[in-house]
């Protein structure tokens, strides 16, 4: 009987980018679902009733939610091209960065791009402030991945892993954002070995083939935050 692998997903969206990533890494024949967020589909409240956001894999009927947690599934349910390193500390290691990604460094990454349409509506002079908090705050947290390359070709080491792919939104998405909003925030001056990982990530096939376009994704976050930030 033939596996019924099913995504639901976001176009726009890193976080089922990143599922849809990983299953071409491996190989895994899928059917893709667009979701409409502002009038979410039947079937996503029914597989993921707690959260109700994208992505959800649907493997044999059986529902998994959260990317970083449908990532390990499909490296445990799919053997060939793993991931996730063998050896358990780098497991765990991979598994820390790649939090370290989604708790800490994207919502600094809005705030620095967008200030202000990011939380609440400040005035001006503390809108710049927080603003420059911001870029301060992702510099330094870009620096913590800067080091965590050290002379690797990438995070997993010669091949694409589970924290490159968690980076997804580091490195394509950040560009977008950096020119959606005209702040620059991952310079080669001060990130070269960041930014030659990313050159290097989204020239891999099985990445290349499911980013969304650049022209696109850049009118679009324009569109909902407005082409600059609150320091312009």
């Amino acid at each position: 009987m033939a596996e019924e692998v099913l995504v639901f997903g976001a176009w726009g969206s890193p976080f089922s980018r990143r599922v849809e990533m990983a299953l071409k890494l491996k190989g895994i024949e899928y059917k893709y679902i667009e979701e409409d967020l502002t009038n979410k589909s039947p079937s996503l409240l029914k597989y993921n009733p707690v959260h109700k956001k994208i992505p959800v894999l649907v493997h044999n009927g059986k529902p998994v939610a959260e990317s970083l947690v449908i990532l390990e599934y499909i490296d445990e349910t799919w053997k060939d091209h793993p991931i996730l390193p063998k050896d358990p500390y780098e497991r765990a290691n991979a598994r820390f960065w790649a939090k370290f990604i989604d708790e800490k460094c994207l919502s600094a990454i809005f705030k620095a791009c967008w200030g202000a349409c990011w939380g609440e509506e400040k005035e001006h002079e503390k809108a710049e402030i927080e603003h420059e908090k911001a870029v301060k705050e992702v510099s330094e947290l870009l620096q913590f991945l800067e080091n965590e390359l050290k002379e690797k070709r990438y995070f997993g080491g010669e091949t694409v892993g589970l924290l490159d792919i968690a980076a997804n939104t580091i490195g394509y998405w950040l560009g977008v954002f950096e020119e959606a909003s005209g702040v620059e925030l991952l310079t080669r001056e001060k990130f070269p070995k960041l930014c030659n990982w990313a050159n290097e990530f989204v020239c891999v096939t099985a990445i290349k083939e499911n980013l969304p376009p650049r022209d696109k994704l850049i009118a679009y976050f324009r569109n909902r935050f407005g082409a600059g930030n609150a320091s312009k």
